[in-house]
């Protein structure tokens, strides 16, 4: 987690004044249910409360109580104990430092959560706008990198639409799954503090209490939650290679917005690069790349260890902040990308008809011809305008095998393009819905 890549709002739920506040929220929580329980004095409870909410947690100080305990968690409580005073001995009362650390980074990872919905909610706004301004933008589809038939550029944003779309139902459910609250003691029996606590605090925290913890939330959950995020960065990496492909010199029919005094190279001022898409593959890799230790996790010995802990305290962040940026910085690129629709056409007429051969095809399969024989005379024509520049059109109706099969009318009713988008409006239904 770097500044470069990073953005504020999701750079503070991991900072660790936010850590130690829900830290002391949970214990807080925690008492109140105890002493609703009789266990501890109900004063005892709102005097840790009245204190500790007041309190302003000095990060350096518990650090340096870490160093001698070498324990994170006790080293608060002996910092929380200096504002409390002597009701401080009611704090963490049958809990165990898990419960602490696994409900706060549930509570961490939800917030992230919401942030990263309202980023794909930003994103899904911006794509189809632009889907539907460029609607009926003809371009050039392709597979294998080479031209293949007729599309539209806005059915190109709205498939990006569609990902996204399921993108944001995977990590609404992958925030329900990581929303999962553990007050459940030594190993998960709860012989030293009551279910109710849990159940309390999870309330308060807008959780649920985890049906069996051991004495950790399972990872099974944090492994589908950072699964889930590399799968939303292997959309944004697919978005980000079109838009670097299409920006290409040879074929320039989008291109990243180029601001005014930015410069794309130290050595060539003529350069304009596709540094922000090229920069959001680079993101994406670090992103999946997390994905995989959260996996190794799952496996913890018995009822715990904490070998998933320092994995932890580094992809919670990394991910999430990582990924918030990258979703806004696509988000921006897709706002501002310049279109250029007249070398969509040019591109599109690059050879000279060969987009239509399937229609011609299957027209002449149509006509009473084997596919064989069908295939093979689109392909001799087809050949020499690969090598030698021809029209398409011109040798099809200069080959007397072809127009033996089909009248002159019929072929050239097979270069029409509207034929190749007359179901843009059914997939935009499909997508978008009938708004």
């Amino acid at each position: 987690m770097i500044p470069r890549y990073s953005r504020p709002e999701m750079v503070a739920i991991w900072s660790p004044e936010t850590r130690f506040r829900i830290w002391f929220e949970i214990e807080a929580h925690a008492c109140d249910a105890l002493a609703e329980l009789g266990v501890i004095p109900k004063e005892a409870a709102r005097t840790i409360w009245e204190k500790g909410g007041a309190a302003k947690f000095d990060v350096a100080k518990i650090d340096e109580i870490e160093r001698v305990t070498k324990h994170d968690v006790i080293a608060f409580l002996t910092h929380l104990a200096e504002f409390i005073g002597p009701d401080a001995r009611f704090i963490h009362q049958g809990m165990t430092s898990s419960d602490v650390l696994d409900t706060c980074l549930a509570v961490q990872l939800t917030r992230a959560s919401d942030i990263l919905l309202a980023d794909i909610d930003a994103l899904l706004a911006a794509l189809k706008r632009r889907a539907f301004e460029h609607k009926d933008t003809v371009t050039m589809g392709r597979s294998h990198g080479i031209h293949a038939e007729p599309t539209t550029f806005g059915v190109k944003l709205a498939q990006a639409y569609a990902e996204f779309s399921r993108c944001r139902e995977r990590l609404v459910h992958a925030r329900e799954d990581i929303a999962t609250c553990a007050i459940s003691g030594a190993v998960g029996t709860f012989a030293n503090i009551e279910p109710y606590v849990e159940e309390h605090v999870a309330a308060k925290l807008g959780l649920k209490p985890e049906p069996v913890s051991t004495q950790v939330i399972p990872r099974d959950r944090h492994a589908m939650f950072f699964a889930t995020l590399g799968v939303i960065a292997s959309s944004v990496e697919r978005l980000a290679v079109e838009i670097r492909h299409l920006q290409r010199t040879e074929v320039l029919e989008a291109e990243e917005y180029f601001s005014p005094g930015q410069k794309g190279s130290s050595a060539m001022p003529h350069k304009r690069n596709p540094v922000l898409t090229e920069n959001l593959t680079g993101l994406a890799r670090m992103v999946r790349s997390m994905a995989l230790p959260a996996m190794e996790d799952v496996a913890l010995w018995h009822e715990r260890d904490i070998s998933h802990s320092s994995v932890e305290r580094m992809i919670g962040p990394d991910a999430t902040v990582t990924l918030d940026f990258a979703l806004a910085r696509l988000t921006g690129v897709v706002d501002k990308l310049l279109v250029y629709p007249e070398n969509m056409e040019k591109n599109l007429n690059k050879f000279r008809g060969l987009v239509h051969s399937q229609r011609v095809l299957l027209a002449l399969t149509q006509a009473g011809l084997s596919r064989e024989d069908s295939y093979r005379l689109v392909q001799r024509n087809a050949m020499k305008v690969w090598e030698h520049g021809a029209d398409f059109l011109e040798e099809l109706l200069a080959d007397k095998d072809v127009t033996a099969a089909l009248s002159e009318a019929d072929i050239r009713e097979k270069f029409d393009l509207g034929y190749h988008t007359k179901h843009v409006d059914t997939i935009f239904r499909r997508v978008f819905g009938k708004a």
